[in-house]
C-alpha cells in the first residue's frame, strides 16, 4: 500500500487541487496562479535571507575591525587608578572566559603637527602586553609599536590622523592636555613634544583618524598618575562579554566598574539593530504580498470547485473537512515556496563572495570601490536563527492567507452549488 493511500482524504483532495487539472484551461490557469504564488513567496524569503546575511556580514566586518583596537571589557577602579593591576589581572584570569589582560591609561587631548591641530584619544599601553587584548601591533604599517619605550615620549598615530597632521616617522608632534597648570599668565594646557615612531591602520576611520598610542609610563606622567587607570580584557567569545563582565564584577575584589565593548559603542550598535529590524519588516511585506496572491488563488479555486464541494458535502463531508482541504492546498503552496526560498537564499548567501565578483565582471562595474570604501568586498554572515525566523514567518503568513478562502468553501450550500450543474 502506498504512502498516499494512508493519508486522510482531505490531504489527498488538497494535493490533487494543487496540481494542474486536465479538464479545462481554467484549472491550468489556477495552477499557473499557484505557481506565481509559490514563486513570490520563494523570492521574498530568498531576498530576506540574502539581505540580512549581507547586513550581518557588514556588521561583523566592522565589529571585528573595531575590536582589533577596542578591548572586549574595560575594568576601572573607582579610586581613579589601579596600583595593584597585576593582582587584578590574575583575579580576572581565574575566569575561564578571559584570554588576556593589559593595563592602560586613556585621556583626550589635542595633537599639533605642521601648523595643524587635531583632537585625539591618547592611550597609554604596555607594548609587550597589548597584543593580548588587541591586534594593533599587527596593524602598524610604518615604524613599530616596540618603539614605545618608557621615557622616550614616542607616539604611534592612526594613518588618517598622521596625514591630517602632515607628519611621518621621525617628525615631532606636540600633545596638549586639558588638565593644565597654573602660571602667572593664567591656566595653560599641559604640553609635551612627542616623536612619531609608528603609523597604524585599523581599517575603521573613527580610530584611524583620532586614536594614538604612547607608553603607559609616559601617559601616567602626562596625567600625573602613579598607576594605570585600569585593565583591558579579551574574552574567548566577544558576544559573551556582557555576561562575563557581570561575573567579573562579582568575583574580582575592590570597587570596580566594568564596561563591555557593546556599551562603548552603544549608539552604533543600536542603529544597526534598528536598521536590521526595519529591513526585516520591509522585506517581510514582499512575502505578505505573495500571501495575498495566495488568497486570490484559493478564492478562484473555491469558485471553480463549488460542484466538487457540493458532491463531497452530499457524500457526508463536514464543513470542517472542506475547510481542511483548502487549507492543505494553501499550506502546501506556502511550504513549497518557503522551502525553495530558503534553499535559494542560503545557497546565494553562502556563495556571495563568488557570485558578486562574477556579476561585477559580467557588468563591468564595481559595487564597492577600493578608493571610496574601506570594505571593498560584499561580506556575508549567514545566521541559522535568522533563517529559521524567516521560514517560520513565511509559513505563518501563508497559513493565515488560507483561513478566509477555506472558511468560505466550508459555507458553500450543496443545493445552490448543484442547481446549475
Amino acid at each position: 500500500m502506498s504512502m498516499t493511500q494512508n493519508l486522510p482524504y482531505e490531504w489527498l483532495v488538497g494535493l490533487r487541487y494543487t496540481r494542474a487539472g486536465k479538464r479545462s484551461g481554467r484549472n491550468s490557469f489556477i495552477s499557473f496562479i499557484s505557481l506565481i504564488s509559490v514563486s513570490g513567496i520563494a523570492l521574498g524569503v530568498a531576498a530576506l535571507i540574502i539581505v540580512l546575511s549581507v547586513m550581518n556580514g557588514f556588521q561583523k566586518e566592522v565589529t571585528d575591525r573595531m575590536l582589533s583596537v577596542l578591548a572586549h571589557i574595560e575594568v576601572f577602579d573607582n579610586r581613579g587608578s589601579m596600583p595593584d593591576w597585576r593582582n587584578a589581572a590574575q583575579a580576572a584570569a581565574r575566569n575561564p572566559a578571559v584570554r588576556g589582560a593589559a593595563p592602560f591609561v586613556e585621556t583626550q587631548g589635542m595633537l599639533v603637527g605642521e601648523g595643524v591641530m587635531r583632537p585625539s584619544v591618547i592611550r597609554g599601553i604596555l607594548p609587550g602586553q597589548e597584543e593580548q587584548v588587541s591586534s594593533i601591533a599587527k596593524q602598524v604599517r610604518a615604524g613599530s609599536l616596540d618603539a614605545l619605550k618608557p621615557g622616550s615620549f614616542n607616539i604611534v598615530l592612526g594613518y588618517a590622523l598622521a596625514r591630517s597632521l602632515n607628519v611621518g616617522i621621525g617628525d615631532k608632534v606636540t600633545m596638549l592636555l586639558a588638565k593644565g597648570q597654573v602660571t602667572p599668565a593664567g591656566l595653560l594646557p599641559r604640553s609635551r613634544s612627542f616623536t612619531v615612531a609608528g603609523i597604524f591602520e585599523a581599517g575603521h576611520f573613527e580610530f584611524d583618524a583620532a586614536l594614538s598610542f604612547i607608553h603607559i609610563q609616559d601617559a601616567e606622567r602626562m596625567e600625573r598618575l602613579d598607576a594605570p587607570m585600569g585593565l583591558r580584557l579579551r574574552v574567548e567569545d566577544m558576544h559573551a562579554a556582557p555576561l562575563v563582565a557581570l561575573e567579573l564584577k562579582k568575583s574580582m575584589p575592590g570597587d570596580l566598574e566594568m564596561r563591555d565593548w557593546s556599551k562603548l559603542n552603544a549608539n552604533w550598535f543600536a542603529a544597526v539593530q534598528t536598521e536590521k529590524k526595519m529591513m526585516f519588516i520591509i522585506l517581510t511585506l514582499i512575502i505578505a504580498v505573495a500571501a495575498f496572491n495566495l488568497v486570490s488563488t484559493l478564492v478562484m479555486t473555491v469558485t471553480d470547485k463549488q460542484a466538487d464541494i457540493a458532491i463531497l458535502r452530499t457524500l457526508g463531508a463536514s464543513p470542517r473537512s472542506i475547510m481542511k482541504i483548502f487549507m492543505v492546498q494553501g499550506a502546501l503552496v506556502g511550504i513549497l515556496g518557503t522551502v525553495l526560498g530558503v534553499g535559494g537564499g542560503v545557497l546565494v548567501a553562502l556563495n556571495i563572495d563568488t557570485i558578486v565578483p562574477f556579476i561585477e565582471h559580467l557588468l563591468g562595474v564595481q559595487f564597492l570601490s577600493k578608493d571610496i570604501y574601506l570594505i571593498s568586498a560584499v561580506p556575508s554572515d549567514l545566521r541559522w536563527p535568522d533563517v529559521a525566523k524567516i521560514g517560520g514567518v513565511s509559513v505563518l503568513l501563508a497559513f493565515a492567507a488560507t483561513i478566509y478562502p477555506s472558511w468560505s468553501a466550508s459555507r458553500v450550500k450543496p443545493a445552490e452549488a448543484l442547481r446549475y450543474e
